[in-house]
C-alpha cells in the first residue's frame, strides 16, 4: 500500500533555490526600507500638520483680537458723533458734524480694510510656512 501523505519522508525536500532566496531576501529588505522611508514621511506630516493648525489657530485668534479692536473704535466714534450731534445749536453745525464723522469713518473703514488684508496675508504666509519648510527636506535633491 502506497503513501499518499505528502508529508512523508518518502518525498525528495524542496529547497529553494539561492538566486530564488536572495531574491526573496532583497525584496524584503527593501520593504523595511520603505516602510522606514513612509513611516518617517508620516511623522513627519503629523508634526507639519499640528504646526499648520497651531499657526491657523493663533492667526485666526489675532485676526478676530483685531475685529474686536475695530469694533470698539467704530462703536465709540459713533457713540462720540451722538454726543456731538446732540449738542449741535443750528442744522448746519449738525450737517457739518455728520459730513466731518461720515469723513472719518470711511478713512478709518479704508485703514481697517488695508490692516485686514496685511494681517490675513501674514497670516496665510505664516500658515503655509510648516508645509513649504517640510516639502523642501522631502523633496530636496539628493546629494
Amino acid at each position: 500500500m502506497a503513501t499518499t501523505d505528502p508529508f512523508s519522508a518518502s518525498i525528495i525536500p524542496f529547497e529553494v533555490p539561492e538566486q530564488m532566496r536572495a531574491f526573496a531576501e532583497k525584496g524584503v529588505s527593501q520593504a523595511r526600507d520603505s516602510y522606514a522611508k513612509f513611516k518617517d514621511v508620516a511623522e513627519t506630516h503629523n508634526g507639519t500638520i499640528e504646526a499648520v493648525f497651531s499657526t491657523a489657530s493663533k492667526g485666526a485668534s489675532e485676526y478676530s483680537h483685531k475685529l474686536m479692536e475695530m469694533m470698539k473704535a467704530n462703536t465709540t466714534a459713533t457713540l462720540d458723533f451722538a454726543q456731538e450731534l446732540v449738542g449741535a445749536k443750528s442744522p448746519s453745525e449738525a450737517m457739518e458734524l455728520w459730513t466731518s464723522h461720515a469723513k472719518k469713518q470711511f478713512e478709518a473703514l479704508t485703514a481697517h480694510s488695508k490692516e485686514l488684508a496685511e494681517l490675513t496675508q501674514k497670516i496665510a504666509t505664516e500658515t503655509v510656512e510648516p508645509i513649504k519648510a517640510n516639502a523642501s527636506k522631502l523633496f530636496k535633491p539628493a546629494a
